[in-house]
């Protein structure tokens, strides 16, 4: 499993990897949570979540809990290679270690993760800077929208 922490560090194009961007947002931070996705295949079709959770945490669960729904539709689709942009620099910091320092409360949901990505072929989980993750931003953003 390859991983960058950088947007900038050097990645090569893969024509055949899915394009996912996950997003999490907790409002208040803790507060109820919700999540926005946005896959696009290697055939440029587009899939998207916005949900608000039944749940309150902060926005870091809410970032992991994206993550794992995108993994989740992505199992369904059959896709295998996966590219995966989010702006959490704590989520890409956890599973880019082998053996990271423990954030104890989300230790359990980290290690549901790391299971969940071992199950495709090649993961490369990317930090990108927020305004190059607005997208799945908004789609978090909108689903807080259609719970009022």
């Amino acid at each position: 499993m390859q991983r960058s922490k950088n947007a900038r560090s050097p990645r090569q194009y893969d024509p055949n990897a899915w394009n996912v961007h996950i997003d999490g947002s907790a409002m208040p931070n803790p507060g109820p949570m919700a999540i926005g996705v946005l896959i696009t295949a290697p055939d440029g079709s587009r899939h998207q979540l916005s949900q608000a959770l039944q749940a309150t945490g902060c926005n870091n669960e809410a970032e992991l809990r994206a993550l794992m729904a995108a993994l989740h539709k992505l199992r369904e689709l059959q896709a295998d290679r996966l590219d995966i942009f989010t702006d959490s620099s704590i989520l890409v910091e956890q599973l880019a270690q082998p053996a990271p320092r423990p954030i104890v409360r989300l230790a359990a949901l980290f290690d549901a993760t790391r299971t969940a990505m071992s199950m495709f072929g090649q993961v490369r989980l990317h930090w990108v800077p927020r305004h190059r993750n607005a997208d799945a931003d908004a789609l978090a953003r909108a689903a807080f929208n259609q719970t009022t």
